[in-house]
């Protein structure tokens, strides 16, 4: 760069005699172009960075692009986990809580916590903080419906565990095995008094077979009578739980007492011929919660296809009771 020189006259020496700036001056031209060489510069490493890529730079940008497709493929696992969960969680509903007979867990209680206000600030100043912030909504998501369903499968195992109680205490067996039975005397319903010459609803099943017929309880529970009870003869009631109750009546012998424990299959007594009763038979009563149920709806434990529907007809064509 070219300076600029000054030259003044002087008159008394008649010739031109150089000037020279001034010390600010100097000063000030050497800042000047200190900084005009600065930005120049500036401006040439501006362009080398647009243009040129530095090694550093260029391992960065591969690092951040394989990051990138690993956060993709996450997101895309975490949806197909999500989307199995949902699966499940529509079973647990529809078909493992109907089993049960169980009220299904509604989103409330399944989602339970994740409408709390979470501070992502930290993955808002992230690059790509938006996909991180879904990634991890996702996440957290999903932690929570494996948490819910686990919940669930531990309540549906002790549902499972109940109803396998329930099941040992409902009633599914003949009191009177099918080889002992003579005949089907008298079913459920309205049926003719053999005594009294009248109508009347029996309110449970007669089984006629010899006096010393074993007769078994019919599901697990506690005795709740064994003795005489006029009418019946010698009566045993079963209190299985549950609500369910079952009658023994007319027995000529008694083989468990009072708050005995019995299983299903378990001799409790034997057919006689006591009390009001014409002929040697078992009267068998089951009652729920009080009211008389048909007896032949609990017999599918140890009757096949075949023999209940024979029983069925047999029940049905009995027409007057033995007690």
């Amino acid at each position: 760069m070219s300076t600029k020189v000054y030259y003044r006259y002087n008159s008394v020496t008649e010739q031109y005699e150089r000037v020279y700036p001034s010390r600010r001056r100097r000063i000030t031209m050497a800042l000047h172009r200190g900084i005009m060489s600065l930005l120049a510069a500036l401006a040439v490493v501006a362009l080398l960075y647009s243009v040129v890529e530095l090694p550093r730079e260029r391992r960065l940008r591969r690092d951040n692009e394989r990051l990138r497709a690993q956060v993709d493929i996450l997101d895309r696992r975490a949806d197909q986990a999500i989307a199995v969960m949902e699966e499940m969680a529509e079973r647990d509903n529809n078909f493992y809580r109907v089993m049960m007979g169980s009220e299904p867990m509604g989103n409330a209680a399944r989602y339970a916590g994740l409408e709390r206000q979470r501070n992502y600030d930290r993955l808002d100043s992230m690059a790509d903080h938006r996909l991180v912030q879904g990634l991890s909504l996702k996440l957290d998501r999903l932690d929570q419906m494996i948490f819910s369903q686990s919940s669930s499968f531990d309540y549906l195992a002790g549902e499972t565990r109940r109803q396998q109680q329930r099941i040992s205490h409902i009633p599914a067996i003949q009191p009177v095995p099918e080889r002992f039975l003579r005949a089907m005397a008298s079913g459920y319903g309205v049926r003719h008094d053999p005594i009294y010459g009248t109508t009347k609803f029996h309110e449970g099943m007669d089984f006629s077979a010899p006096i010393g017929t074993p007769v078994y309880a019919t599901a697990d529970g506690r005795v709740a009578t064994a003795s005489w009870q006029g009418l019946y003869g010698n009566l045993i009631e079963i209190d299985h739980g549950f609500n369910y109750l079952t009658r023994y009546a007319h027995l000529s012998r008694i083989e468990v007492q009072p708050g005995q424990e019995v299983h299903r299959g378990d001799l409790i007594g034997r057919v006689g011929n006591t009390g009001k009763s014409t002929g040697p038979h078992l009267h068998y009563e089951v009652r729920h919660r009080g009211a008389p149920q048909n007896p032949v709806n609990y017999y599918f434990y140890d009757l096949t296809p075949e023999q209940y529907d024979q029983i069925i007809r047999m029940a049905e064509n009995a027409g007057h009771v033995m007690d």
